[in-house]
């Protein structure tokens, strides 16, 4: 390396510059806290440990689930949920998985085998939170027929039922709509099977190949809705009552990549498209540092 010699001042200026450029580099390293609220970071993963998700904050939903979706939610499985390379990996494959719950009556929980496999992490039973702000960076897997989503319901469910609990869509993003991100909020009173639902959408048109931050800020009066520090849609509190306004209480979250299903489905499934990778880099909740927003 060459031995550079600078007059004091023009040194001095260097130093300055170096440290300005550090210092921007610091500041873009910091979360997406979009609304600049006072927030503390109560709850993460960082997906830092290989192998299966962390039993300590993640469990599984298992089986046919809902909203007759193709794919078996399967339960402490590598192929179709594991931390690598520092990610979560929810993976849904093409394949045959026998269903040791079947039922009558038709539809998906009728079949003795499942034509698809995936995976449902929640934190049901480990952590819930009222109020805060939820954030995950994730790229979520494109092709008709996917419908991978972040999003959280009241731990009162059993007792409640849905959707009286209250669900909260940070992000869903169907495959046979590329490059189109939803939010949504259910509650008794507005909900979909109603026609009342309340929600947005964004265009982010890499998606699908690029990771992006979704976020949800909750507070008492609103819930506010991000991607990259982009607020997108604002649902208010119309003091309606827990019709309306169940979000007093706490809910706990969930990550999943379903296949097909009543919305994802709609145009039917590409099969040419599996194995499918929703990944995710890391999830944080933050909470007020100082009171309840």
């Amino acid at each position: 390396m060459r031995n550079i010699s600078l007059p004091c001042q023009s040194f001095a200026r260097y130093l300055i510059g170096v440290n300005m450029i550090r210092f921007a580099c610091a500041v873009l390293t910091l979360p997406m806290l979009a609304s600049g609220a006072d927030w503390k970071l109560v709850w993460s993963d960082e997906f830092d440990k290989p192998g299966l998700p962390d039993p300590a904050k993640w469990g599984y939903e298992t089986g046919f689930v809902r909203n007759n979706e193709s794919q078996f939610y399967t339960s402490n499985r590598k192929e179709n949920a594991r931390v690598e390379n520092g990610l979560l990996i929810i993976e849904a494959r093409r394949e045959k998985f026998p269903n040791p719950d079947v039922k009558q009556g038709g539809g998906v929980k009728s079949h003795e085998m499942a034509d698809y496999t995936s995976a449902s992490l929640t934190t049901e039973g480990k952590a819930a939170w009222t109020y805060g702000r939820v954030e995950v960076k994730a790229k979520v897997p494109g092709g008709r027929g996917t419908w991978p989503a972040i999003w959280m319901l009241g731990s009162n469910r059993l007792k409640a039922g849905w959707p009286a609990c209250g669900e909260l869509d940070i992000m869903e993003f169907v495959g046979y709509e590329p490059g189109i991100i939803h939010a949504n909020v259910h509650t008794a009173k507005y909900n979909h099977t109603k026609g009342t639902g309340r929600g947005d959408k964004i265009r982010i048109a890499d998606a699908d190949t690029v990771f992006h931050v979704y976020a949800m800020e909750w507070f008492n009066d609103r819930l506010d809705f991000f991607v990259d520090g982009q607020k997108y849609f604002t649902c208010k509190n119309d003091n309606g009552g827990n019709e309306s306004w169940p979000f007093d209480k706490p809910e706990y979250l969930i990550l999943n990549l379903a296949i097909g299903g009543a919305w994802g489905g709609r145009n039917g499934i590409d099969d040419a498209i599996f194995p499918a990778r929703y990944e995710i880099d890391y999830v944080r909740v933050y909470q007020s540092a100082t009171k309840v927003p």
